[in-house]
């Protein structure tokens, strides 16, 4: 068992599984640097471990964090890893998960919101506390397999979106500070996932295609909704689902269990669709509306993040995705406040959702993302 302590002083148990133990180098790997692998036991960080095999010294590395099917994924990259002949290690990040992420997840739900936890989890545990243990292992690098890429402009690194548009992961990394993205790097950039099949295959892995990671990795087959429930010591009262005049409609099972734009599940008959346009944590309450009702030109963000603290243009057009799937619509941007900012689109938007990040790209670049209010 090894320890490693992080910049803030921070303890984090390191585990090396019996099959982790460093190897000795082999003649073609003397001299080479060493890089630290993120690996999932997924498609993507195996090509990236392949990838760079013939550039790095390559070394595997897995968080153990609140995974519910961990024994099987940790038997999985434990697979991987021999098959690459490279070693692995296991790091056990549990407890900073549940207080960075967990906590983060529940408690947006409790007030209203919906949030991403993969935008928190990327800079304070993936990019923060597993970067800081991978270095300190001696690693001068890390590499995932996110479909992004990093351009370095005058000392400044910006992420760039990924060549495929479908899997394009810039919006899930651009919380990333300059410190971290100048030790990163994401060899899958400027492939397809096409390509990253095609490639894995030609080195022997037949058994990835069909298989995508969850989007959350720790709801497993659960719902937020029963996730949530699982985690609550009292129970979550119940309230009414009222109309935009406050009419009531209905009764709602705990404000979690619904999001903006949500028109299945509610429980309430109408002449017209109704849709979850609302939700008031103070009083508890759901507020529907109709379809056009969810539209909105204008949308305010917070705890904003700059590329290079770089503000933008007032009047310049940007490109602004208010979700992940979102495929991005044209804005100007105006400061409020030193940290609060409008964005005005020059069309409406439906299902604007507090707790979701707005992220900002000017000609493909990630210039700065903030929390939508």
């Amino acid at each position: 068992m090894k320890f490693f302590s992080s910049p803030s002083c921070l303890r984090l148990r390191i585990t090396d599984v019996p099959y982790s133990r460093l190897r000795a180098k082999s003649r073609d790997q003397v001299g080479k640097s060493q890089i630290g692998i993120a690996m999932s036991g997924g498609v993507d960080s195996t090509a990236c471990a392949l990838l760079l095999q013939n550039k790095y010294d390559v070394h595997g590395f897995f968080m153990q964090l609140a995974q519910p099917d961990l024994d099987e994924q940790v038997a999985r990259v434990k697979t991987i890893a021999e098959q690459c002949n490279i070693p692995l290690t296991v790091i056990d990040l549990r407890n900073r998960f549940e207080e960075k992420v967990l906590k983060y997840f529940s408690k947006s739900y409790q007030n209203g919101f919906t949030p991403n936890p993969c935008m928190i989890c990327n800079p304070e545990i993936k990019f923060g506390l597993f970067m800081d243990a991978i270095c300190q292992s001696g690693m001068e690098r890390i590499a995932t397999g996110h479909y992004a890429s990093i351009v370095s402009d005058n000392g400044c690194f910006l992420l760039q979106q990924g060549d495929d548009d479908r899997k394009d992961q810039s919006y899930f990394l651009a919380r990333l500070t300059q410190q971290q993205l100048a030790r990163v790097e994401f060899p899958l950039g400027k492939m397809t996932k096409s390509d990253v099949y095609d490639f894995v295959e030609e080195h022997g892995f037949t058994d990835f295609r069909g298989q995508e990671s969850q989007d959350v990795c720790f709801l497993g087959e659960h719902s937020v909704g029963h996730f949530l429930q699982m985690r609550e010591t009292t129970p979550v009262p119940g309230g009414e689902i009222v109309n935009t005049d406050g009419q009531h409609l209905g009764e709602h099972n705990g404000i979690y269990n619904y999001t903006i734009g949500q028109r299945k599940g509610l429980g309430i008959a109408a002449a017209t669709p109704l849709y979850v346009i609302r939700i008031d944590a103070l009083s508890n309450r759901i507020i529907v509306g109709e379809n056009h009702e969810l539209f909105q030109k204008q949308i305010e963000i917070e705890e904003v993040l700059w590329a290079c603290d770089n503000a933008p243009l007032e009047n310049h057009k940007y490109l602004v995705k208010i979700r992940y799937g979102h495929k991005g619509q044209e804005a100007t941007i105006k400061r409020l406040t030193k940290n609060h900012f409008r964005i005005t689109f020059l069309k409406e938007q439906r299902a604007v959702t507090p707790g979701q990040f707005a992220v900002i790209y000017d000609q493909g670049l990630v210039i700065g993302s903030g929390e939508i209010l």
